[in-house]
């Protein structure tokens, strides 16, 4: 799919096996969690831009590669996308959070707001939008919408699992934010959960079901 990355590394494809098992421990599928955002982010963020800056090294000086520019935002969806955004924070600790709340209604499937907290200057930063699951797209796709009426205009999502009919949903909304997935899956069932999937992510990850 145009605009869509899997991201087919060995380590990724396995911690993303072991988050699908349903036998895999509460404690064990966060930690993979957090693992597996942290190998996305070294893919979502390969193409950063740097500059060159004279350092000391214990024998010498010598020019050497910086990022350069905007701290980039991190921009978990409440409450799956922490775990997540925690493991791309172990890589690069000194980014920027933006938290978006969002639920989807059980029976529209609709994402609806119930809080929004950025950091300033989104014009001028890279935001890295992160969810576990791109199921419907519905979600994802609001919380876009919301960072691009607060400025936003370089976006990437990042998720675990994509379901196709979300990833297509996503890229006709928003064509100008590409995707990085550790997997896709082709259907969803009745109730907009992907299928085989790996379940809730939310209530993996919190132990809340």
């Amino acid at each position: 799919m145009d605009g869509l990355t899997l991201v087919n590394h060995p380590l990724v494809q396995h911690k993303l096996t072991i988050l699908r098992d349903k036998t895999t421990s509460i404690q064990l599928f966060r930690t993979v969690v957090r693992e597996t955002a942290t190998l996305l982010c070294y893919e979502v963020t390969r193409d950063l831009p740097t500059g060159t800056v004279q350092i000391e090294t214990p024998i010498g000086p010598t020019p050497a590669p910086a990022l350069e520019g905007k701290k980039l935002v991190f921009a978990p969806i409440l409450r799956a996308g922490l775990s997540m955004a925690e493991g791309m924070l172990d890589l690069v600790p000194s980014a920027r959070v933006a938290h978006i709340g969002l639920y989807r209604d059980p029976v529209s499937l609709e994402a609806i707001e119930y809080y929004f907290k950025a950091p300033e200057q989104l014009d001028q930063r890279l935001v890295i939008v992160v969810d576990p699951m791109l199921a419907t797209g519905h979600t994802a796709i609001a919380a876009i919408e919301r960072l691009k009426e607060e400025g936003a205009s370089d976006i990437r999502f990042v998720c675990l699992l994509a379901a196709r009919p979300g990833a297509e949903a996503l890229r006709a909304h928003h064509p100008d934010v590409p995707i990085w997935a550790a997997g896709m899956d082709q259907t969803l069932n009745d109730h907009g959960y992907i299928v085989p999937g790996l379940g809730d992510a939310g209530d993996r990850t919190y132990g809340t079901r």
